[in-house]
């Protein structure tokens, strides 16, 4: 899959957010290392603390159905600035490919890209147990 047409998926799901607190959607498309993609959106809850993100949706959907080699994941907002994933969605990151190329794009759809080691440096993984 062209990066093109993976942040296309991602953009796709902004219109699937579940936002009614914040106004604030964002759509996830991750590509696993075998070319499956899975696509996430942020589900909000008026409880907050149940409330996950889209890179989170996506990723326990991959996982859940048997993925674990991931390749990059591009995030999507409607923000001037670029969508970054926050220090939770990071650390899921780290847990399952701390070499994620994690790509963040911005209402425009102009893309900023980052390692997940960069955004995440000194990810907290099993060998700090």
């Amino acid at each position: 899959m062209t990066e093109k047409e993976l942040c296309q998926k991602a953009i796709e799901m902004l219109d699937r957010a579940y936002i009614p607190y914040s106004h604030f959607p964002v759509g996830a498309a991750l590509e696993c290392a075998d070319g499956t993609v899975f696509t996430g959106c942020n589900i909000e809850n008026a409880s907050y603390t149940p409330t996950i993100c889209a890179e989170r949706t996506a990723i326990f959907k991959a996982v859940s159905e048997g993925y674990r080699d991931f390749k990059r994941i591009v995030i999507a907002g409607r923000s001037e600035d670029y969508c970054v994933p926050c220090g939770v969605c990071r650390q899921v990151m780290q847990e399952f490919a701390p070499d994620l190329e994690v790509i963040c794009l911005n209402g425009k759809g102009e893309a900023k890209h980052f390692t997940l080691r960069e955004l995440l440096p000194y990810g907290f993984d099993s060998s700090w147990l």
